[in-house]
């Protein structure tokens, strides 16, 4: 048997030169910091990658650090109460670790600005003692050999920090975190890790990169939605953008205004698909396919959560409970019923989901708007009441006295596999959250589509459901984000930023 040899280990840590902390009252001021830091920590790891991968070389572990911002306030300051977000609950020192601040560079000037404004201190910027795993030092071009690990003389964990999922946890924006003693306590909802780690799911899932991403957000079940939404983007561009920049369809592909869209796409869609609206201020709309199914809904609201939106709605199709319904009427979602279970360890079945008022009110202007019909009238194509969300497609394949039983008892008017998953993530993570079905089928009262009426439903409904969505999210984009973003959503003690 041949004597295994293993390596010494390495003493030798090489790391860009420490930087020194600076205090910032300009929020703008402290973003370029930040910037700085992160643009010269990742590009020294991009280098170490690239003379290691090169020479081959294994005598030193390469290490650089996110940047981070924080505070500290002695004074319980009497800031607005009306405010969700801009200011810390008690006084002490509170600490970020940042990501990507060239993407949230609007974001992160808001939120600080906000917190020296409500509390008359100065955030200070410096590098953190979190180092940033070499996967999320690459820009979003960089193409890696696959040859390249195995002229290495050692594995890539021993020269490079990787990344470690017990950093990448949600225990701060489920309330479950603890701050050790002598620590400061969390001045965001995520740290740079996990926000690192979403960016890179989002690109693998929706073939679109973060960049693209807008603060309004529309999820659907199916296909037919996209296709419309498709169909409308490219006439607007074609028209000349009426306020939209450009369109981009997945694989990056862009469409700007004035244009007609290029004949290339991409060949094989990805999972969940992404389409983009975009404004120059990020306030224009995203539209993704996420399919069918609770599992979908969470793993995409789980990683758009990172880029802090302003609300996200669900549109598609659900199955009408009540006899009274007909197909083609809306459903206005004001409660729910979890019976998804793929977020009950994150989020308890026992906690409810309150109905937001601005987006409540937003949909049902916008329903009125685009059908014509107001007041009571309305009443006669859209209910308001209860959703239940279930795991199961074929549910009334069983013995239907259990499900039945309890969807009568919840006064649920509507079933699907989405809507409540959504709208659970929407308040876990404090996005404001809406949900509008169109009737599709009313499988207790064997009332399902004929192919004929299938053709005509989806013709006629989708086109009408996708333009009362873009209404209602015009309607969202048109509010201040400090009327929009509800207090409803946030707990006893919460994270300053948004």
């Amino acid at each position: 048997m041949d004597k295994r040899i293993y390596p010494q280990p390495i003493e030798t840590i090489s790391s860009p030169e420490a930087v020194t902390r600076k205090s910032f009252s300009d929020a703008g001021k402290a973003v370029e910091a930040l910037k700085a830091i992160y643009e010269r920590n990742t590009a020294f790891l991009r280098e170490a990658f690239a003379q290691v991968s090169t020479t081959g070389a294994s005598d030193h572990r390469y290490r650089a650090f996110y940047p981070e911002i924080s505070v500290s306030t002695s004074s319980f300051a009497q800031i607005d109460t009306r405010l969700a977000f801009g200011h810390v609950p008690t006084p002490g020192t509170y600490s970020a670790t940042i990501t990507r601040p060239d993407l949230f560079e609007t974001y992160l000037t808001e939120q600080l600005d906000l917190i020296i404004r409500n509390h008359g201190v100065e955030v200070t910027v410096a590098e953190s003692e979190m180092p940033i795993p070499l996967h999320f030092a690459f820009t979003k071009d960089t193409y890696v050999e696959a040859s390249i690990p195995d002229r290495l003389k050692r594995p890539l964990r021993d020269l490079f920090d990787v990344p470690d999922l017990s950093a990448m946890d949600d225990d701060i924006v489920n309330g479950t975190h603890e701050t050790a003693p002598g620590e400061p306590m969390p001045l965001a909802p995520f740290t740079a890790p996990r926000m690192d780690y979403s960016l890179h799911r989002l690109s693998h899932y929706t073939a679109t990169a973060a960049e693209h991403f807008q603060n309004f957000v529309l999820f659907t079940n199916y296909q037919f939605y996209i296709d419309e939404f498709c169909a409308f983007a490219r006439e607007t561009m074609a028209a000349g953008g009426g306020g939209y920049e450009c369109f981009v369809e997945p694989g990056n592909i862009l469409t700007r205004a004035g244009e007609t869209p290029p004949e290339t796409a991409l060949q094989r869609l990805p999972q969940m698909p992404a389409y983009h609206l975009k404004k120059g201020d990020h306030s224009g709309i995203t539209m993704v396919n996420i399919g069918v199914g609770p599992s979908n809904a969470k793993t995409i609201t789980d990683h758009i959560a990172v880029l802090r939106p302003h609300a996200w709605l669900m549109l598609g199709h659900c199955a009408g409970l009540r006899h009274t319904q007909a197909l083609g009427d809306y459903v206005l979602a004001h409660a729910y019923v979890r019976e998804d279970h793929v977020l009950d360890d994150d989020l308890p079945v026992w906690v409810p989901l309150p109905a937001l008022a601005e987006v409540q009110v937003a949909l049902q202007e916008a329903v009125a708007e685009i059908t014509g019909l107001s007041g009571y009238e309305l009443k006669r194509i859209m209910r308001t009441g209860t959703v239940a969300t279930i795991d199961n497609r074929n549910w009334e394949l069983r013995d239907q006295r259990g499900p039945v039983q309890r969807l009568s008892q919840s006064r649920a008017i509507a079933l699907d596999m989405e809507s409540a998953t959504i709208a659970a993530n929407g308040y876990r993570f404090r996005v404001p959250y809406g949900t509008l079905l169109c009737v599709s089928d009313k499988p207790l009262h064997g009332e399902l589509k004929l192919p004929g009426m299938a053709t005509d439903f989806y013709k006629r409904q989708v086109a009408q459901h996708l333009k009362i969505g873009i209404r209602a999210v015009e309607k969202l984009a048109a509010m201040p984000p400090e009327r929009l973003h509800s207090r409803k959503l946030r707990s006893f003690s919460e994270t300053a930023f948004q």
